[in-house]
């Protein structure tokens, strides 16, 4: 008896303990981020409110939507908002890590038009022991919804970002009592846009910046995808080409010129279409008795008119780059979400199939082009500054074509006087077969960008190749192949052997340039 009461007595002990663990931890929490409120407050940061602070310390968080991340390492999770003029909110999270953090912060970006906090970037960042931000970009609760509120607009276009960046150093400043060693941005598409928008305007925010597939040349990007709707869908909105014939001229291309542009002969995609010098003669002109296996005038008509991309048509300059070659979907249909720029300046009522490429065009550049547009080659005051850059994109990106980067890149090579002077600081990565930002028939991952970028910066290692992989979906189990790339103009070129494997392959220069390239009207 005497043994079970003593047994019973030091499990009440334990409970006790355990019990005024828990309180003061929670005590010495609480004080913490009273304390760290109370700091924040007195650096009278204007336009900033914090609107909700908490420790996470379970390993796990519940996402808005009830998606729950684990695995996650105890944290300080710090919302705020940020209002630079009367008219903004821009919503931002700061995630820091409490025992695990590597000394360096993180931003992420967003895509589409934000409107949202990017979580899986949050976790990605805070597990690998990042101080990590994201930011709604200003335009929650949808980029449809700001018509009427222009400073939002800029707010969207670079101030959301470079604020985020600002005001969550502060903070991890003033919560580790340390300023970060190194400061990296990564993002993609939307993403890529602020992330080529901080090296051109900010180019001491970060000591690293990764831009994935940047939608930099924003207006007349969405203006491709409106040349793309007008001469792909009737007034009544019936496909004038159907996905199928899409595929079947994939299919035809691929039969004709792959393994000629430095792929394998297996592969089911295109290393690099400038190369290719497609021929529409190649294709079978239908007779009105077969269909389904050609393409008749009218098919042929609207692909050059795609491949052709968006112009001018009363002074025939070219506005932007076309869709790439072997494109089987245009991402664009009568009800698209990727129209909000026009009624931003035309109405929400506005019939953006009516646009004028050339006075629409013009009047819709002289508004949004100076706050939306990262078309600066001069990128001088970020490379005095130590910043280094890295850009890639997928050679089937459907969204975001591949030419509007090396147009871009060449730009900087020619303000720079080199490639070689170029690549000390900015090194640009061509992804044979990767769609927009991942997927796509070819590669989809190259790999730890982020650990990349720290060896540049932090070494002295510059990228000269990465493996990059083909998984087959997405978990990434399992891989179907994996593949070298290399710096542009350097693409990988199969040399024989086992074409999965990546010392089957070698790097060899491609002609620089051979894009179709805008007027430089539209390159402001």
């Amino acid at each position: 008896m005497n043994l079970n009461l003593f047994g019973h007595n030091l499990v009440k002990k334990h409970i006790i303990i355990i019990l005024l663990t828990f309180f003061i931890c929670a005590l010495t929490t609480a004080q913490t981020s009273n304390s760290l409120l109370q700091e924040l407050n007195a650096l009278n940061l204007s336009g900033f409110n914090i609107t909700e602070i908490e420790d996470v310390l379970s390993g796990q968080f519940t996402l808005p939507g009830g998606k729950i991340a684990k695995d996650l390492p105890p944290f300080l999770r710090i919302a705020f908002t940020s209002k630079p003029t009367p008219e903004s909110n821009i919503r931002i999270e700061l995630w820091l890590p409490k025992d695990t953090w590597n000394g360096s912060f993180l931003g992420t970006g967003s895509g589409g038009g934000g409107g949202k906090i990017i979580y899986n970037g949050l976790i990605s960042g805070v597990i690998k022991g990042y101080a990590t931000a994201n930011t709604d970009m200003g335009t929650s609760p949808g980029v449809d919804k700001i018509i009427d509120y222009p400073e939002r607009w800029a707010d969207f276009g670079y101030r959301s970002t470079h604020l985020m960046t600002v005001l969550s150093k502060k903070i991890l400043e003033t919560y580790y009592k340390k300023t970060p060693l190194n400061s990296y941005f990564l993002g993609c598409s939307t993403g890529g846009e602020q992330a080529m928008m901080e090296a051109q305007r900010y180019p001491e925010d970060y000591n690293g910046v990764i831009a994935g597939a940047p939608a930099s040349n924003r207006t007349h990007l969405h203006t491709l995808f409106l040349w793309n709707l007008i001469n792909t869908y009737d007034s009544v909105g019936n496909a004038l080409i159907s996905s199928e014939k899409m595929e079947l001229l994939k299919k035809i291309l691929l039969q004709n010129y792959k393994g000629k542009d430095g792929g394998a002969p297996s592969d089911n995609f295109f290393t690099d279409q400038r190369m290719l010098n497609f021929d529409s003669e190649i294709l079978p002109k239908c007779s009105e008795s077969v269909l389904d296996s050609c393409f008749s005038r009218q098919e042929i008509a609207v692909l050059k008119k795609l491949y052709d991309g968006p112009t001018n048509m009363r002074t025939g300059q070219r506005i932007y780059a076309p869709s790439p070659l072997g494109a089987t979907s245009l991402e664009v249909t009568p009800s698209s979400s990727l129209f909000y720029m026009f009624k931003w300046i035309f109405g929400e009522n506005y019939d953006y199939t009516k646009f004028d490429f050339d006075n629409d065009m013009q009047k819709m550049d002289s508004i949004l082009a100076p706050i939306l547009n990262a078309n600066n080659p001069n990128l001088s005051a970020f490379k005095n500054s130590g910043g280094k850059l890295l850009m890639y994109t997928g050679t089937e990106d459907q969204i975001v074509p591949y030419p509007d980067a090396i147009n871009y890149y060449e730009r900087v090579i020619e303000a720079q006087g080199s490639l070689k002077e170029t690549q000390n600081f900015f090194r640009f990565f061509l992804v044979p077969g990767m769609g927009h930002c991942n997927g796509g028939p070819g590669l989809n991952d190259i790999g730890d960008k982020l650990a990349v970028m720290r060896d540049w910066v932090e070494k002295g290692i510059a990228p000269d190749k990465i493996i990059a992989t083909a998984f087959i979906c997405c978990d990434k189990s399992e891989t179907r192949f994996k593949r070298p790339i290399y710096p542009y103009p350097k693409f990988p070129h199969y040399i024989g052997g086992n074409p999965n494997s990546p010392s089957s392959y070698d790097g060899v220069d491609h002609p620089r340039g051979e894009v179709l390239k805008p007027d430089p009207i539209y390159l402001k």
